[in-house]
């Protein structure tokens, strides 16, 4: 307990009940530092900022002005910024030939021009500060390549590349810049996917550490990221129980985990 005590983190993607966003501010929470989470619908997030003591404010991740009042609300409120942490995706499944320029700019905004916004704001309020940690979310699909995902799986690695510039950049002022890669878990955003009978069986067969994992987990990740412990920066912290070490399942292994799940089928 209170490994982040006199800490002031910062959250995005926090408004999902549940979602990691959640999970790493009640985290942080409870190591004693001071959170301001922040998303896009307001009601989830002044509760969750009561929950911990915390403060909130709106913020949509494509609008760097946005971003900037998030940070500004931080300032506000303590002084200071130490920790930042962006949780704000959007996990599209589509075919390469079916894939839409509508998603595409959806995605390449939200993950690609909002992460460069949040490391860009982020970056240099935690160096006038003193130094700090920031984190995004990466995906171990980036690593593990998983079918029907290309346009999420694209924008996903070039936000980490980003990740390597800034830590590039920033270190000599004291920043460590790192991203977390999670594989399947369950979440607000795979929640329809993992209620599919057979999915979470054929994608367990992956993991070499015998089960998915949790935002709890990711949680853990990003507080050992936040915390003076940790002497890493330009990193992507594969927090996945070793999915990249094999792969993610191909399509007609799901398809064919799903049948065998279904209500009716042979055997069940």
């Amino acid at each position: 307990m209170n490994r982040l005590a006199g800490n002031v983190a910062v959250v995005l993607g926090a408004a999902g009940s549940g979602n990691m966003g959640q999970a790493i501010a009640r985290r942080f929470a409870q190591e004693g530092a001071r959170v301001v989470v922040g998303g896009r619908h307001e009601e989830a997030l002044r509760a969750l900022a009561a929950e911990i003591h915390g403060r909130h404010a709106v913020c949509d991740i494509t609008r760097k002005r946005d971003v900037e009042g998030l940070a500004q609300t931080a300032l506000d409120a303590w002084g200071r910024i130490d920790i930042a942490v962006n949780c704000a995706g959007w996990g599209l499944m589509a075919k390469l030939h079916d894939t839409t320029e509508e998603q595409i700019d959806k995605l390449m905004d939200l993950q690609f021009k909002g992460v460069f916004f949040f490391l860009q704001v982020f970056a240099e309020r935690l160096a006038a500060c003193g130094g700090g940690s920031i984190m995004t979310m990466s995906s171990a699909s980036v690593y593990a390549l998983l079918y029907n995902h290309a346009a999420y799986i694209g924008t996903k690695a070039g936000a980490d590349a980003l990740v390597r510039c800034f830590a590039n950049e920033y270190g000599a002022r004291g920043v460590k810049v790192n991203a977390i890669a999670p594989g399947l878990t369950a979440t607000p955003m795979t929640e329809r996917e993992m209620q599919m009978p057979g999915l979470e069986e054929v994608f367990l067969k992956e993991y070499p550490l015998g089960r998915l994992g949790t935002s709890q987990d990711v949680a853990d990740a990003a507080l050992w990221l936040a915390s003076a412990e940790s002497f890493i920066t330009g990193q992507v912290l594969q927090a996945n129980g070793g999915l990249t070490l094999r792969r993610n399942p191909l399509p007609r292994e799901i398809n064919a985990s799903l049948a065998a799940a279904a209500p009716g089928a042979r055997g069940a």
